[in-house]
């Protein structure tokens, strides 16, 4: 059996898939995003250990029969001290060391790839990209919503309500982004969104990246500067993935696959503006939907990890299973 752990904000996603593709298990625990939380790098350890533990009794085996795992986690790496004791951490729930650490980007690549050499873009509340080639990994972006994550929710979110706040003054001419804004946000005087968004929210990124999903309405409704917004977003996120293949040592004539995950991508105009951009690029890329969720990704990481990826057949009834 292999492990795979989704480590998230909100949530942490295991699943337990066997060699010949079968899902012998999946479970939902809580977060495991230890920054800023009082128990720190323990609370990575004591979600991993009670999940660990539940999902290999529900596929009726122990933490010892597990074949490899591989654990995405949120933050990996972003703190370089911490991540002695990130790695270290599975091996409480395991009882062994046949597991390795590695961000939640790889998770979403090895799901949305099949684990494949490519190139794979997240985009959600923050945004970065992530592609392998030959053993060679490549991280690009994910700088965090201050002075990075060009093109994730936040980023949309925070020029939407820039423009909205320009509409307010007159600044811009009034479009559908104005009433959407202060009916999402059920405001009185549209001074008071700055009461909402730092008074009550205090700023935090999650509720202020919901507000993109208010930008792709908008957007929808024909609103100019909403539609610009979204077509931005698209365009940087294509900068991400160009920047991963130059740094991959592809040439422009070779193929590169390419996928993406994370909810910004839900939002038609990014999507379609996504893949024309890829398409009309110089470089041969080649356009692919996401086969698996991360989860099942980082159960086929840990596949590759472990020297066994999972045949083609083994593969294509994961696929089945996960479409069902």
């Amino acid at each position: 059996m292999f492990l795979g752990v989704d480590g998230g904000g909100t949530k942490t996603a295991l699943c337990l898939v066997a060699d010949d593709g079968r899902v012998a298990a999946r479970l939902r625990a809580p977060s495991c995003y230890y920054l800023g939380k009082r128990e720190g790098i323990g609370l990575v350890t004591r979600v991993l250990t009670e999940a660990v533990a539940e999902v290999c009794g529900l596929a009726g085996i122990s933490p010892a029969q597990v074949a490899y795992a591989f654990v995405a986690l949120p933050a990996y790496g972003e703190v370089s001290a911490d991540v002695p004791a990130l790695d270290a951490a599975p091996r409480a729930a395991l009882g062994h060391d046949r597991y390795a650490c590695g961000n939640d980007m790889v998770a979403g690549w090895a799901g949305s790839l099949g684990a494949a050499d490519g190139i794979n873009v997240v985009a959600g509340t923050g945004s970065i990209c992530y592609g392998e080639r030959d053993g060679r990994r490549v991280r690009v972006g994910g700088w965090g919503e201050l002075f990075g994550d060009e093109g994730s929710g936040h980023w949309i979110a925070i020029r939407g309500l820039q423009a909205f706040s320009r509409m307010s003054d007159g600044r811009l001419p009034a479009g559908p982004l104005l009433d959407a804004v202060r009916a999402h946000l059920e405001v009185a005087a549209d001074l008071d969104v700055i009461d909402v968004t730092m008074g009550r929210w205090h700023g935090d990124r999650r509720r202020v990246a919901a507000l993109s999903t208010v930008v792709a309405q908008a957007a929808e409704r024909g609103d100019h500067e909403a539609g610009a917004i979204l077509t931005q977003a698209a365009a940087e996120l294509v900068q991400l993935v160009d920047t991963a293949r130059r740094r991959l040592g592809y040439a422009l004539d070779e193929p590169v696959a390419v996928s993406h995950s994370g909810g910004v991508f839900s939002a038609a105009p990014v999507r379609d503006e996504f893949v024309r951009l890829l398409r009309a690029a110089s470089a041969d890329y080649e356009f692919r939907e996401p086969l698996y969720p991360p989860v099942v990704g980082s159960a086929l990481y840990a596949a590759r990890l472990a020297g066994t990826p999972l045949a083609p057949s083994a593969l294509a009834r994961l696929r089945d299973e996960a479409q069902a």
